[in-house]
């Protein structure tokens, strides 16, 4: 009977029978396994430090939209043929400006048979006036022919008002949208021919939640406390400051949101009817009680921290959290300032259990988070 050693195997030859027995040569793992190294390697320490209490600025984004102050369509008064078009697409056009003029099919002949009739019914209230004056005809007479005269008037009047309907000028500054007509187009009333848009100042509206407009609307609103942000479709934040001027009658019931409308100034025509972007609104927070998002973790959809006791002890403790700013919580209960919560080595720390720490200032602890302060 021999013994060999190969490949980390010792085998057992002898009698026509061959055994295998694994002695070694595998490494053991586990916690039963290389007791001694664990031993001999030093635990980091867990580093602890206490909540911050300061007041904070909490902001909010809400996606909008924008609209111009005045956006109207364009549509022809009557039906004719479109003689003119005296504006070109995106260009910026003065009150007063002609933008179309429609060649009308009747109302020019309608004026002017209007205009005929009313000389006659003149002339004939002249001859009237002057037998009336003589007493040949009563005044009875004289009121009848009067009242044919003003309606023939009034018939020019209509007319005139019909015929000026075919020159449509802009109500007020603004900006050409697209055209929908060419000239030599036949047009019917009704028609949309463009839209105008004066972006001198434009109404940003966006959704908020009953929760935060409970809160906005329970509380009186300083000057502060309105005014908002628009931050842009690229990420930019626009040069002009926004101001709440209104907030919709009713709530939408599907979304469970009501519209609030901030107006801003738009002195270099940047924003345009239609665009997309966010409004960032601010409200401060007296006293806020601040916790590292880091240092707490989440267990069926409940916050916890895990706090050193007065013994030394790891305790974990369920935290309730009322604002969510980039690195930070804003707890309302479960944690006071005087508190000591860890921040490094959670995953080594187990309730229950003594803790070697380090303790760290609040304010070095926190100085590399981010926060909005006053």
């Amino acid at each position: 009977m021999k013994l060999r050693r190969a490949k980390g195997f010792w085998v057992l030859l002898g009698g026509g029978l061959t055994a295998a027995l694994l002695v070694g040569g595998c490494e053991r793992h586990g916690p039963e396994a290389g007791h001694g190294h664990e031993e001999g390697a030093e635990r980091s320490k867990l580093i602890v430090t206490q909540p911050l209490k300061q007041d904070t600025l909490v902001t909010r984004d809400f996606v909008c939209q924008i609209h111009s102050s005045r956006n109207i369509e364009v549509r022809a008064l009557e039906r004719g043929y479109l003689e003119a078009v005296k504006v070109t697409e995106g260009q910026l056009v003065k009150e007063g400006d002609l933008m179309f003029k429609i060649q009308p099919l009747v109302y020019q002949a309608e004026l002017k048979h209007a205009e005929a009739e009313a000389q006659a019914a003149r002339v004939e209230y002249e001859n009237t006036k002057r037998l009336a004056d003589s007493k040949v005809v009563s005044d009875t007479e004289l009121a009848i022919v009067r009242a044919k005269l003003e309606k023939e008037l009034a018939d020019v009047n209509l007319a005139q008002a019909h015929l000026g309907f075919t020159e449509l000028k802009a109500p007020f500054p603004g900006l050409v949208d697209r055209l929908h007509m060419r000239n030599g187009s036949l047009v019917d009333e009704g028609d949309l021919l463009t839209t105008l848009s004066d972006n001198s100042e434009v109404w940003v509206y966006f959704n908020v939640p009953e929760r935060d407009y409970l809160e906005y609307a329970s509380e009186d609103q300083p000057e502060e406390r309105k005014k908002v942000e628009l931050v842009m479709a690229n990420g930019k934040t626009f040069d002009q400051p926004g101001r709440i001027n209104a907030i919709e009658a009713e709530f939408n019931n599907e979304t469970g949101t009501i519209a609030f409308r901030a107006d801003f100034s738009n002195p270099k025509g940047l924003l345009r009817h239609g665009e997309t972007g966010h409004i960032r609104m601010r409200k401060l927070v007296r006293g806020a009680v601040l916790v590292p998002q880091k240092a707490t973790f989440e267990v069926l959809d409940h916050h916890y921290v895990l706090l050193i006791d007065k013994d030394g002890k790891v305790v974990q403790q369920r935290i309730h959290i009322s604002e969510e700013i980039e690195d930070l919580f804003i707890v309302t209960s479960g944690i006071t300032e005087t508190d000591k919560m860890i921040v490094e080595g959670i995953r080594q720390a187990k309730a229950g259990e003594k803790a070697e720490f380090e303790f760290l200032e609040p304010a070095k602890a926190f100085k590399d988070l981010k926060l909005r302060a006053e």
